[in-house]
């Protein structure tokens, strides 16, 4: 970003909780795997004279873990209601959503003030180039998250963004980046000339986050190089273009009418109730880390990568679990899952849980390595191919297809040693001229020779061996 533009960012998170029902009423929350406009009832769809149940308890209970693993301050012994925020849209049957006062309040995480966190009814889905609407999304529990004007950056945004969603598969009891959708509330600083605040809703992605403020910057910073005046207003993503669009003037509170929910009792958060939540709280991604580094004794870039994926931590202590606690074990796990099945899930952009690798095929395959049944380069190649084949195969089955296992019959690697020093007659001069480096040149050509196979310990030994008495 340019030194003479600064950039304020606040963001207003929405994430769907992972409950069975709905937040005021019993219908099921699978919107996706059902029907349009089944899983519905008289109080998700706003009729007249139906009356809300009490809040959903496991909403809540999630919505108080966010708040504690954000740092924030619950809201003890004061009554929590839901209000009434209006406004008219067809995805919003009753004309109203549910929303809550804050359960949580005055958090940080990554450096970014946490101003709120609080519960409210996601709406239905409305297809506007269709004219339909589908409610079975109508009443599905939602936290949001509500951030400070602190993120300066659309790169920092982002890498938020990211943890944030780390965080989220740690809690386990949420939908995560699926089921997202970011408010973006942006405003800039150019060369000393301050922009209002811009407002743009309903972004689904984390990719999208970035790229409204990377269009936002070059947008507002442009009106205000020719000498005009950035609108408050709110504006809306259009994915496919990577543009925001001018929707309606900004609406402030006073538009939305709330008034508090005459039909919902207000529910009291005392220190029992919290307490029943900390106790079920998983470890936060420091906290395992740092755990990670006690334990298992390993470095401390070592264990931030490992924890980087839940699934990945879980399966590095299954595999130490199934190896053996020693030192050897946990180091031959660190470089197999920390160095290189890191490295391939990294390249195929996905993380460890989409890979269906089952940690008995991770077990097996650092026993074949650390039983020298396969070399340290075909191992390479063996996770690889686990990686592209989605766990469908083992190890095992993917070296016998292959025929990848170590060879170890002398008579094979003296003939690939021969024919290597016998096709490379400057290596050899090389090496006994005493420059020793040009012994690794000669074991490389023997492992082309034998495709990776070759056991590099008796190679060495065997062009030693053949060299030394020339």
């Amino acid at each position: 970003m340019e030194d003479d533009v600064k950039m304020k960012c606040g963001l207003e998170i929405h994430v769907q909780v992972d409950t069975e029902s709905k937040l005021f009423c019993r219908c099921p929350t699978n919107y996706k795997d059902v029907p349009p406009n089944t899983n519905i009832c008289p109080v998700c769809m706003g009729l007249p004279g139906a009356k809300p149940m009490p809040p959903n308890k496991k909403a809540v209970d999630v919505a108080i873990m966010v708040a504690k693993m954000l740092g924030c301050d619950i809201v003890i012994d004061k009554d929590i209601y839901f209000q009434r925020k209006h406004y008219d849209y067809p995805d919003l049957p009753s004309g109203y959503q549910r929303t809550s006062v804050p359960i949580g309040v005055n958090g940080n995480f990554m450096g970014v003030g946490i101003t709120e966190v609080h519960l409210e009814e996601d709406p239905g889905q409305y297809k506007p180039d269709l004219g339909l609407v589908d409610y079975n999304r109508s009443g599905t529990p939602l936290i949001e998250i509500v951030t400070e004007p602190d993120i300066k950056s659309p790169e920092e945004a982002r890498e938020f963004l990211k943890q944030l969603m780390r965080l989220f598969r740690y809690i386990g009891c949420l939908r995560g980046e699926g089921s997202m959708r970011a408010d973006v509330n942006i405003s800039i600083n150019y060369k000393g000339v301050q922009g209002n605040r811009v407002e743009v809703k309903n972004v689904n992605s984390i990719r999208g986050v970035y790229k409204v403020l990377r269009y936002e910057l070059i947008r507002q910073k442009n009106i205000i190089r020719r000498g005009g005046k950035v609108k408050r207003e709110t504006r809306a993503f259009l994915e496919s273009q990577m543009i925001t669009k001018s929707m309606r003037e900004k609406e402030t509170a006073e538009d939305y009418r709330y008034i508090p929910d005459p039909d919902i009792q207000p529910i009291v958060i005392d220190e029992k109730w919290v307490k029943e939540v900390e106790e079920v709280m998983p470890e936060t991604p420091l906290e395992k880390e740092k755990r990670f580094v006690k334990e298992y004794n390993i470095r401390e870039d070592d264990a931030k990568v490992l924890v980087s994926d839940l699934e990945l931590a879980d399966a590095f202590e299954k595999v130490v679990a199934g190896l053996g606690r020693e030192k050897e074990n946990i180091n031959l796990a660190v470089t197999w899952i920390r160095n290189e099945l890191k490295r391939v899930l990294q390249y195929n952009k996905i993380d460890f849980f989409e890979s269906n690798i089952k940690v008995e095929h991770l077990i097996e395959l650092i026993k074949l390595i650390k039983d020298k049944v396969i070399s340290q380069k075909i191992g390479k190649k063996v996770i690889e191919l686990l990686v592209e084949n989605r766990g469908e195969k083992s190890p095992k089955q993917i070296i016998d297809e292959l025929g990848l296992t170590v060879i170890s019959d002398e008579d094979v690697l003296e003939r690939a040693c021969e024919e290597a020093i016998k096709n490379n007659p400057k290596a050899v001069e090389d090496y006994l001229s005493g420059n020793k480096p040009a012994l690794n040149f000669l074991m490389g050509q023997v492992m082309k020779l034998t495709r990776g196979r070759a056991e590099p310990k008796k190679v060495v030994e065997i062009l030693k061996k053949k060299l030394d008495n020339q």
